[in-house]
């Protein structure tokens, strides 16, 4: 599972979602194929796995695979039944914001093994919070 090393503070306040188009990481960089995120959203660190073992398990070593998002902000959560105060919460999980237009994945495959990558991609569409696109170099 990903989640970031020890940090100084890693109870931060909540960051809010603006409609702003993601400029930076926008384009292919490492493979020729790509999962891109079409509105804003939160993605968790567990959806964020269950989307690399669905690619990872569909290419069976025959591609590779890179994962462009990082969850970098911590959610906290009180438990059950517990009264108002006392301070926040613990870390419940982790995720990361994503804008439109941000890459999600990328995969590197061959051409004559493109109707599985089609077929792996369209499952981890599926797992996915949001709206997203599989985006090609070519």
């Amino acid at each position: 599972m990903y989640q970031p090393t020890a940090r100084h503070f890693r109870k931060i306040n909540r960051q809010h979602l603006c409609s702003t188009y993601e400029n930076k990481s926008c384009r292919l960089r490492f493979g020729f194929y790509g999962i891109q995120a079409l509105e804003n959203g939160y993605l968790a660190a567990y959806q964020i796995e269950a989307i690399r073992r669905t690619l990872s398990g569909c290419l069976k070593r025959k591609g590779k695979l890179w994962i462009r998002v990082y969850p970098n902000s911590a959610r906290t959560a009180k438990p059950k039944e517990v009264r108002r105060g006392r301070g926040k919460g613990n870390v419940s999980y982790w995720y990361c914001h994503v804008k439109p237009g941000r890459i999600l994945f990328e995969i590197q495959l061959g051409k004559q093994h493109e109707k599985e990558l089609r077929i792996a991609c369209e499952f981890a569409l599926r797992k996915l919070p949001i709206f997203a696109q599989i985006i090609t170099r070519y």
